[in-house]
């Protein structure tokens, strides 16, 4: 076992702004090429994609619209350049890579972020996927000429013919009115499959093969077109260039005295009182027991919807022109406002009176035209008590952990209680439900983050350290011709017998359900690239159905292997061994009669 500490330090919390649809990206129509500026027959519009995990380079496209494909071939291997040019840019899309197949894109057509199949690779560089690809020089000496790329923190890659989530958040450089550069461009984040793996990145210059010369304020994006197949879809944007919203003519009162609540102001005498430089807890003679009043000016760039994220350590409240915006309560909330342009009057309230917690108070305004912007001093706003984060991670042999696990389900999440997770020294992990019998999740990276579950009282659950595949809590056996049950009932007699470790420390389930001794064991395969499992059954099987997948859509990509949930992972069976692929309330599921031995491979 081997466990990792390091410093966190919270400075602003990611992801808790602006709800979705409040400001909706904008989608490039994939219908026909009238986005993109014109480009050889290379690239071409189809229904759909999919990819050979066998063969190199080889991508097939279907008739239809809703994908953007690129099939270059020796007179056709032109780059595409998209219709509009931007700034300060969030780019959201699907991409799926031939085995072996490379690309990238190119913000402002000069800072390219890389695409290739990088699926299994233990140790990424600048040139795998997600990567920031490095700048040239030819004046450098031999060995030289390449310099700053910038890997991604982690692997996060799906096998070839999967449809990949990838984000880009990008920051433009800067430049006076002269035309100087004052500040370089930026990758805020980029996520890969739901994990971060750029953050922060300073982009010093253009990168190679740009589609221009130097660096600019305003550039189309480009999509590489002159090294493999690739495909696209869900292309989405979100183009930033307005001015935000700043704060004017504050001014505090301070309150001393325990506050549960936040108290009537007007009743009150103000210990103290002044002008403010921005939103902090500081004005405060002390950490604890006190009460703030701010009241101020919202100077609003141009009329429209405006989001706030108010955070804070005790009770507090937002009321802007009037409106409650953010209601009385702790920590962190949010709230939207229709503002006229101009300057709009506010109050913003706080308590504390708990001394279990350091103060703490936020507060962040989103537009349509500008990302999240603090209105609180950055001094206000810091971990009062940073945390070391426990890090669990495989050593030479296999970890298997008893936690919670939270997943989430229908917009909520879900706690498991009775998991075990286990992490192979392959980089390859999984949770299973013991009160199920069923796979929850799978993931490659690091194995847990265990802080929730051991720092201070803990909270009981480990989160996954990679990139997850979510399979969720429902059983995987079932009766033929049912509707399949969202949990195993009483009426299935399960019960869970523990598990024994092989000698590889490789764990083997034992339970029994509906008449079934059941044995389930799982093992990677190729170096982590993939997972077995394999099912032993003894009793009478009859009119028993094991399922081994659930999505929108399951389609056979070839004799023995099935891309299932609108390709998002494969299942793969021995040969001869066809399984049944049926209507669902959601979509299909793949399901077989319970056979004495059951085995197949889940390859993402």
């Amino acid at each position: 076992m081997r466990l990792f500490f390091r410093f966190l330090f919270l400075l602003f919390p990611f992801g808790l702004f602006a709800q979705a649809g409040e400001f909706p990206m904008q989608t490039i129509s994939l219908d026909d090429l009238s986005a993109f500026r014109p480009a050889k027959s290379n690239w071409r519009i189809a229904g759909g994609a999919s990819a050979d995990l066998n063969k190199d380079e080889t991508l097939t496209a279907t008739p239809g619209a809703g994908v953007l494909v690129n099939l270059p071939d020796a007179q056709n291997r032109d780059n595409l350049l998209f219709g509009f040019e931007h700034g300060d840019l969030d780019l959201e899309l699907e991409v799926m890579m031939a085995r072996h197949s490379n690309s990238g894109i190119y913000l402002q057509g000069r800072y390219e972020v890389q695409l290739l199949d990088s699926w299994g690779k233990k140790h990424p560089t600048f040139g795998d996927i997600g990567g920031v690809y490095e700048r040239w020089d030819d004046n450098k000496p031999e060995g030289q000429k390449g310099f700053q790329g910038i890997p991604p923190k982690l692997n996060a890659a799906r096998a070839p013919g999967l449809w990949q989530r990838l984000r880009i958040e990008f920051q433009a450089p800067r430049f006076d009115a002269s035309g100087k550069k004052t500040a370089n461009a930026r990758l805020v984040r980029v996520t890969l499959n739901d994990v971060v793996i750029q953050e922060n990145v300073e982009l010093t210059g253009p990168t190679r093969g740009p589609a221009g010369k130097g660096e600019v304020a305003m550039g189309a994006i480009m999509i590489q077109g002159d090294h493999g197949p690739v495909a696209f879809r869900n292309i989405q944007y979100r183009a930033y260039g307005g001015s935000p919203v700043q704060i004017a003519s504050l001014k505090y009162r301070y309150f001393a005295g325990e506050h549960d609540l936040l108290p009537d102001f007007s009743k009150l005498k103000a210990d103290a009182a002044g002008a403010a430089e921005g939103l902090t807890w500081e004005h405060a003679k002390g950490d604890n027991d006190f009460a703030l009043n701010f009241t101020g000016n919202l100077l609003v760039p141009e009329s429209g919807k405006y989001a706030f994220n108010l955070t804070s350590n005790g009770n507090s409240l937002l009321i802007i022109n009037g409106d409650t915006v953010i209601g009385q309560a702790w920590w962190t909330r949010s709230g939207s406002a229709i503002l006229p342009a101009g300057s709009v009057p506010f109050e913003l309230s706080y308590c504390k009176n708990v001394s279990w917690v350091e103060p703490a108070l936020a507060l962040f305004v989103e537009g349509a035209q500008f990302r999240p912007h603090p209105l609180h001093l950055p001094s206000a706003f810091t971990a009062s008590r940073p945390t070391n984060p426990i890090l669990l991670q495989p050593g030479r042999e296999t970890e298997v952990l008893r936690s919670f696990i939270n997943i989430p389900q229908g917009g909520k999440t879900k706690r498991i209680v009775h998991a075990v997770s286990v992490g192979f020294p392959d980089d390859l992990s999984y949770s299973y439900d013991l009160d199920n019998g069923g796979l929850v999740q799978v993931w490659k990276g690091g194995f847990l983050d265990c802080t929730p579950m051991w720092n201070d009282r803990g909270d009981g659950y480990a989160d996954p350290l990679g990139s997850v595949l979510l399979f969720g809590d429902a059983p995987q056996i079932g009766q033929a011709g049912n509707t399949w049950p969202d949990t195993l009932a009483v009426s299935a007699n399960y019960r869970f017998k523990g598990y024994q470790l092989d000698a590889k420390g490789y764990p083997a389930f034992h339970y029994s359900v509906l008449g079934l001794e059941v044995t389930d064991r799982f093992s990677p395969q190729e170096d982590g690239k993939w997972l077995a499992r394999e099912l032993n059954f003894k009793g009478n099987r009859t009119g028993l159905q094991f399922r081994l997948a659930a999505g929108k859509k399951i389609v056979p990509v070839s004799a023995d292997t099935w891309a299932v949930d609108d390709y998002k992972f494969y299942i793969q069976l021995p040969a001869g061994i066809k399984p049944e692929i049926r209507q669902t309330a959601g979509g299909q599921e793949m399901v077989l009669p319970v056979l004495e031995n059951i085995q197949y491979y889940i390859i993402w």
